[in-house]
Parts: C-alpha cells; sequence; structure tokens
C-alpha cells in the first residue's frame, strides 16, 4: 500500500506537488493520470526516496522507503528506463543488482523470461531499443519479487504485443495480491488496464475514484438510438426535458430519457428500435473534460494556410 498524507513539493518559487493526499491499494491496477507537468513524476521519486517532500509524508507499506531492511523487496520502481550502464549486457545489469541485494541468479533468469529478453540478455544495454529498454526496466523493477510495484509510462516504445504484454503482466501482479501504480499518456490503453484512477493537475488532486465513475461524470448521458421510424419516436418523445439531435437519417441521440423510458414509450406505440444504447464518454474524453483548466502547456491550432 501507498500512503500519501498532505504531500507538497517545491523547487524555488514552483510549487510542483500540492498538498496530495491519496492511497493506492493492494489487489487492483491504479492508475495516475495528469498532463505535462502536473506533478506525476516528482510524486513517483517523492515516494521511492529520490526527492525529499518539502512538507507532509509519503509511505509504502507503512514505512518510508529508505526505512525498509530490503527495499528493493518492497518496492520495484521503472521511473528510467534508461538508467542502466550503457557497457553492460542485460544480464550484467540485473546480475549486478542481484548480487548487491542478496538475490540469486536463478531470480536473475527468471525475470530475463518473464520480460522477453532471453535471445538479447548477453548484448549491451546501450544498444537496445526502447521497447527493449523499458523491457530491462521493467524487469529491474521485478527483480525482487516487490510488494508494490510502481512504473512510469512502462508502454512507451512497446509494439503492440508489447503493450498487451505489459497489460497483462501488470493484471497479474494486482491479482497476486500487490499494489500496482502505473502512469501513463495512453488513455485507451490505460482504459482496458486500470481499475482505479488518481488523477492530478498543477500539483492538486482532481480525482480519486474508479475508472467507471470517472468516465460517468464527464457523460452527457445521451442514448443514442437508431430506428427506421425515427420521425415517429422524435415526436412521441418530443417534450420540454427531453433534448433531441439527429446526425443522420434515422439516428437521434436524446437526452432527458433513461434507455428503458425510451424503449417503453417505442414498444407502447409500435415503434421498432435497431439500436438502443447509453452512451458514456471515452477516458480520453473523460480525462480531457476534467483536466482542461489544468493544463500547463497549452498548444495552439494553426490552420494551413497560416502554417505555409
Amino acid at each position: 500500500m501507498i500512503t500519501v498524507a498532505n504531500l507538497s513539493k517545491r523547487y524555488g518559487d514552483k510549487l510542483a506537488v500540492d498538498s496530495l493526499d491519496f492511497t493506492v491499494h493492494p489487489g487492483i491496477v491504479t492508475g495516475f493520470l495528469g498532463p505535462n507537468g502536473a506533478g506525476k513524476s516528482t510524486t513517483m521519486r517523492m515516494i521511492v526516496g529520490l526527492d525529499s517532500p518539502t512538507s507532509g509524508d509519503v509511505t509504502v507499506n507503512g514505512s518510508h522507503y529508505a526505512e525498509h531492511k530490503a527495499p528493493i523487496h518492497q518496492v520495484g520502481a521503472l521511473l528510467e528506463a534508461k538508467a542502466v550502464h550503457t557497457g553492460r549486457s542485460a544480464y550484467n545489469h540485473l546480475l549486478a543488482m542481484a548480487a548487491t541485494t542478496g538475490i540469486s541468479k536463478q531470480r536473475v533468469e527468471e525475470v530475463i523470461d518473464l520480460v522477453g529478453l532471453r535471445e538479447v540478455a548477453k548484448k549491451r544495454a546501450g544498444g537496445f531499443s526502447l521497447g527493449m529498454g523499458q523491457r530491462l526496466g521493467i524487469a529491474s523493477a521485478l527483480l525482487g519479487d516487490p510488494e508494490v510495484v510502481i512504473l512510469d509510462e512502462p508502454v512507451n516504445g512497446l509494439d503492440p504485443e508489447g503493450v498487451l504484454w505489459i497489460r497483462n503482466l501488470l493484471r497479474s501482479l494486482a491479482g497476486e495480491g500487490r499494489t500496482v501504480f502505473v502512469s501513463s499518456h495512453l488513455m485507451s490503453e490505460m482504459a482496458l488496464t486500470a481499475e482505479h484512477l488518481i488523477v492530478i493537475g498543477r500539483g492538486r488532486l482532481i480525482a480519486d475514484v474508479s475508472v467507471a465513475e470517472f468516465t460517468a461524470s464527464a457523460s452527457n448521458k445521451s442514448v443514442r438510438v437508431r430506428s427506421p421510424q425515427a420521425t415517429e419516436l422524435r415526436d412521441l418523445l418530443a417534450d420540454d426535458d427531453v433534448s433531441i439531435a439527429s446526425s443522420e437519417r434515422g439516428l437521434l441521440e436524446i437526452t432527458g430519457l433513461e434507455p428503458a423510458d425510451i424503449g417503453d414509450r417505442a414498444l407502447r406505440a409500435g415503434i421498432a428500435l435497431h439500436e438502443l444504447s447509453p452512451q458514456q464518454a471515452s477516458l480520453e474524453e473523460a480525462f480531457m473534460e476534467l483536466t482542461r483548466d489544468a493544463v500547463e502547456y497549452h498548444s495552439t491550432t494553426t490552420s494551413g494556410a497560416d502554417a505555409r
């Protein structure tokens, strides 16, 4: 478990993290989201003791990271995939870590196979692609068989097979009862992997909810209805409290009624329905909506003519 209590970090005039309070629980994958500059990396660095808080506190399994007798068995972290000796092979990098922490060579072999680096294990890490470097970083994080796993952007550089692999790996680790805390900018992947979300912006907590609650909070509660009798259905449902829009023939977007109400009224009127589905915002749409005011770096849209 990771417990963050009133955590703040200031760099000169810059307040990077501002009074954060949240708990990351074991047994589920928790996503850590926020725009660029939100304070995610700084928060992760404070969790593993690389940065000291200006105020507040953060503990892992009840103790500060540095207070654990064998931190590598408590916390496995990937914060920078390329933080390896470029002249060492992947195997020797892991072997050096193992030798300084009392971990067996057998465990080194296990994590090499786990992350799919067997064929390149004896090659220099400096020649690795971004995806291979990510796999080595994940192997390093898992070397101590830790109870808590913290990964910063673990899918960067991975091909589709690698993305699927890391998704299944994270779920498996959580299924074993571990605490899994993962940041990512790939909302579509986070929607498939995480069960709970911690969302921050400008260093402050924006949301601490399940993925379902987060997307529901940004949804407009509309219902998509497709019918060969769309005109009759529109007339039937027309009401001051009901909003009906149509972007194409036979399709209605209805706000103000539940799907069951629409279906019951259509049935009584003998109107056929070919589709009746509540519309919910995607994780990406919800994220953009709820962090709009917390984005530190705004881009501008430039027309083709202006660009020339």
